[in-house]
């Protein structure tokens, strides 16, 4: 009785370990979001207090007028999110076809191209911003979205490959084989018996590229010019020659992360499920 009481005291322990391990985490990760925000509605000078409040001691809707003011708020934006989503859409549509090439397919150099695959991830993005400025200027493609949308996507397509491609693997040959048998060509057992169990992983995958996309800063500041900056580019209009105007641009990170937190709350039970998913094989 007394082993029993014994395991059970530290099972106990063990799991208030765990807890307090986990609530660590979540306090390190979270405080900086925390404390953007608390900035973005502080009064500018309670901003850069040399001896600042961890709780708020006052609210004021002044940095967020300064932020939309200091420049144009809703052109980099706009112009954020069309790269966002187009680098999402082609990225998805991409890479899902390349996962199931190299997921279902035998074909001569399919180690190559996995091995391919994992390099491209390992090169250094700050490397390769010479090259592509030239080739996209060799293109006519310098300061314009559609230039940045595809140097984007070389970054972003062997990540979305590489993910979709656990995803795919976990599906069993059997259930597209058993559909076909049942008259599906193999296009109808992919669009039927396939696809619907990918979405949390494609669900997963696009937020994922998203984010990459949207918080991009390297190459949206040396590839566009001020008229076409992107969101990230647009922060440092409050950094200029007389100081750092923290509080208005904590403001304008709070914005900017506004699409990122509604895209999780729409899809987080679709990201949860697609995380675990794509977790078991690979």
């Amino acid at each position: 009785m007394s082993a029993i009481a014994t395991g059970g005291r530290r099972r106990g322990t063990s799991r208030l370990g765990w807890n307090l391990l986990g609530l660590l985490v979540f306090v390190t990760v979270g405080f900086p979001v925390y404390w953007m925000v608390d900035t973005a509605f502080k009064p500018a000078k309670d901003a850069i207090d040399p001896d600042p409040s961890l709780l708020p001691t006052g609210l004021t809707l002044d940095n967020f007028h300064r932020a939309l003011d200091i420049a144009d708020f809703w052109g980099p934006v706009g112009r954020s999110l069309i790269v966002s989503l187009s680098v999402v859409a082609i990225g998805i549509v991409v890479g899902l076809l390349a996962a199931l090439a190299i997921s279902r397919f035998a074909f001569r150099g399919r180690k190559i191209v996995i091995v391919g695959i994992l390099a491209v991830q390992m090169v250094p993005a700050v490397s390769m911003i010479i090259p592509v400025f030239l080739l996209l200027n060799d293109l006519g493609q310098y300061d314009r979205l559609t230039g940045l949308i595809i140097t984007y996507l070389t970054f972003i397509l062997p990540f979305t490959v590489w993910t979709l491609r656990g995803f795919v693997v976990n599906i069993p040959r059997e259930l597209e084989e058993a559909a076909m048998v049942d008259g599906c060509s193999r296009t109808g057992a992919f669009l039927r018996v396939v696809f619907p169990l990918l979405a949390p992983g494609l669900v997963a995958t696009s937020v994922y590229g998203f984010i990459q996309a949207w918080n991009e800063y390297l190459y949206a500041l040396m590839l566009m010019s001020q008229e076409n900056q992107t969101a990230t580019v647009w922060l440092g209009n409050f950094t200029t020659k007389h100081g750092t105007e923290y509080a208005p641009m904590m403001a304008g990170s709070t914005m900017m992360a506004v699409p990122i937190v509604i895209l999780f709350l729409l899809v987080q039970r679709k990201m949860a499920a697609g995380l675990t998913a794509g977790a078991v094989k690979g």
